[in-house]
């Protein structure tokens, strides 16, 4: 199943860059599309240090030799795939997340794929340019690991749902994210897991209220397992009329219902099940509804050693502006 059709790889020269520019090239060629690789120099380094006012003539012969530069380093990075794919390339100036929504905006990328900076100060697989984008990039953000394989072995989508009132948008955000989890197991012939965490939110309230006895609230945290576990099946059973019966009946998922809240589950499932990719959403439900990258999907993401496929709701517009 192709699903992208105009691709934006943002280089991360801070990490070896080998296998993510082949995964990208491959992406593209399996898909016919079209891969653009962009890189950002910051402001400063074009503009400072050289004793004039920023805009002078000095300044723009410093610009155009440092992009020069850049450009050179681009176009040996993809010298070994060009019988493959024609890549374009592009040298950007300013913040490295802003030129990029930027870019996006300008010309309706439909996928960004950005080396994970890895930054050798935290424990986090992510950093700020990372959660920039994850905020407010408005196509989906694949942030890869800078030692990716060329094939995933196992992929885990995250799905989240409202027992209560289920939303049109978040019924197509799980859509989306099953779909892409699906069509990325077929191409790569990857085992497909489905996972959605749950809480019986009312357990501690009946505790500590007394006057339940302990098989009750057994029973009702036995009920509430009981209606997600139905609710993943019947996203399962739409997931197989989204595919066809035969892919779905191929890639046989598996399913997850961890116990707890999302922040605690999810990446312990992921490692536990050797995940290389989390295709998730950028909704977190902790009370408020529509709240984007709240507190749950950004404790999810710190936690995650895996690369990740990150899918904004519908309707989602980013606070960037294209000439701001």
């Amino acid at each position: 199943m192709k699903r992208f059709k105009n691709i934006l790889y943002l280089n991360e020269p801070a990490v070896d860059q080998a296998s993510t520019i082949a995964r990208a090239v491959s992406l593209a060629v399996n898909n016919e599309a079209d891969l653009t690789i962009v890189d950002v120099i910051p402001t400063q380094v074009v503009t400072a240090g050289i004793g004039l006012p920023p805009g002078g003539p000095v300044s723009e012969d410093l610009r155009a030799a440092v992009e020069s530069d850049h450009r050179k380093a681009l176009e040996s990075m993809v010298q070994p795939f060009s019988e493959r794919l024609q890549v374009r390339l592009n040298v950007l100036v300013g913040k490295t997340y802003l030129e990029a929504i930027r870019a996006v905006l300008k010309n309706g990328y439909d996928l960004l794929i950005k080396p994970a900076e890895n930054p050798s100060w935290t424990h986090r697989l992510f950093g700020s340019d990372e959660l920039h984008l994850l905020r407010k990039c408005p196509c989906p953000v694949w942030l890869m690991k800078p030692s990716e394989k060329t094939n995933y072995g196992c992929i885990l989508a995250a799905v989240d749902f409202d027992l209560m009132a289920p939303s049109p948008s978040e019924k197509d955000l799980n859509r989306k994210i099953l779909e892409l989890a699906a069509s990325l197991a077929l191409s790569d012939s990857a085992s497909l897991h489905i996972a959605h965490a749950w809480e019986g939110l009312a357990e501690k309230m009946l505790v500590s209220r007394g006057g339940v006895s302990p098989e009750g609230v057994t029973n009702y945290v036995t009920g509430e397992h009981e209606r997600h576990r139905k609710q993943l099946y019947r996203l399962a059973e739409q997931l197989r009329g989204w595919i066809s019966k035969e892919a779905y009946d191929y890639l046989s998922p598996g399913f997850h219902l961890p116990e707890g809240p999302a922040k605690n589950v999810i990446a312990p499932l992921a490692e536990g099940l050797g995940a290389d990719l989390v295709v998730m959403g950028t909704v977190a439900r902790t009370g408020i509804s529509g709240l984007i990258i709240g507190n749950t999907a950004e404790a999810i993401l710190d936690q995650l050693e895996c690369s990740v496929l990150a899918i904004k709701p519908p309707g989602f517009n980013t606070p960037v502006k294209v000439d701001s």
